[in-house]
């Protein structure tokens, strides 16, 4: 199975939480530096994969957002 680019992004958003309630929770500090550690490696793997993810898209910024559509004749400042 392939990890695509938005679950490397849940994991690491997953790890670094746990790192943020094991300190609240003062657990050993040897837990909490090897999974920081492991979080900052896996935070350079998730960017680079993000960065290198073939995505496509044929939107451009004329089409605005999706969900609050702009006609390309309206003035956007009135």
């Amino acid at each position: 199975m392939k990890i695509t680019a938005m679950n490397w992004l849940v994991l690491t958003t997953l790890v670094l939480v746990t790192v943020t309630i094991f300190a609240s929770m003062n657990l050993a500090f040897n837990w909490i530096f090897y999974l920081t550690v492991f979080g900052q490696v896996i935070l350079i793997v998730t960017v680079y994969k993000v960065l290198k993810d073939d995505y496509t898209t044929d939107k451009t910024f004329e089409d605005f957002y999706e969900d609050h559509p702009i006609s390309r004749n309206e003035q956007f400042f009135k």
